[in-house]
């Protein structure tokens, strides 16, 4: 966040956070907070029943309590599902993306 990507950040622009439990979620949470100062609008992938964390955020979008080690497959659906959603929204072409080059050649 510190060397670009914050230089991107106006009034309304939407920062997705994966704030689930797990390690590094306390240093996700400042980079939330620097966002918000900015007049990001924060949407957080969290933890099933975790109200301080959404108290943090403008949106949240839960997933269920599990284990470290199964955690990042419902926060890759969820994201991919959010992705779809917001594609399909906007009138994007979700079933051929521009600029999509094909890397597997059948013979």
């Amino acid at each position: 966040m510190k060397h670009g990507p914050i230089a991107l950040l106006e009034d309304g622009i939407p920062v997705v956070a994966l704030l689930n439990e797990g390690p590094g979620k306390e240093k996700t949470i400042g980079n939330v907070h620097e966002c918000a100062a900015r007049g990001a609008r924060t949407v957080g992938v969290i933890t099933e029943g975790d109200t301080d964390t959404a108290s943090l955020l403008d949106s949240v979008i839960e997933v269920p309590a599990c284990p470290d080690f199964v955690a990042p497959v419902p926060t890759a659906v969820t994201l991919q599902l959010l992705s779809y959603h917001v594609a399909r929204t906007r009138g994007c072409a979700i079933d051929q993306p521009r600029n999509l080059a094909k890397s597997v050649t059948v013979e």
